[in-house]
């Protein structure tokens, strides 16, 4: 490791850019788990937004349901 880099006491593979005082990750594997930990949590968001769209359009569909058949019976 270059002398860019302090070591975090305590945190073994976290280390501290001396210039900028950034924290960062030298554990490959801690590191490529966060990635995947981000993936499924986009994965679950877009699937909770296709969801509320559905609920949304089943909702209109509904409203637009009864309105027709308040359209109808009162004809």
């Amino acid at each position: 490791m270059s002398n860019k880099y302090i070591p975090v006491d305590g945190h073994a593979g976290l280390v501290r850019h001396k210039a900028s005082g950034a924290i960062i990750n030298t554990n490959s594997k801690n590191i490529a788990q966060a990635r995947n930990r981000k993936k499924i949590w986009k994965e679950q968001q877009a699937e909770l937004e296709e969801l509320r769209n559905d609920v949304a359009t089943m909702k209109k569909m509904m409203q637009q349901i009864l309105e027709d058949k308040n359209v109808t019976s009162s004809s």
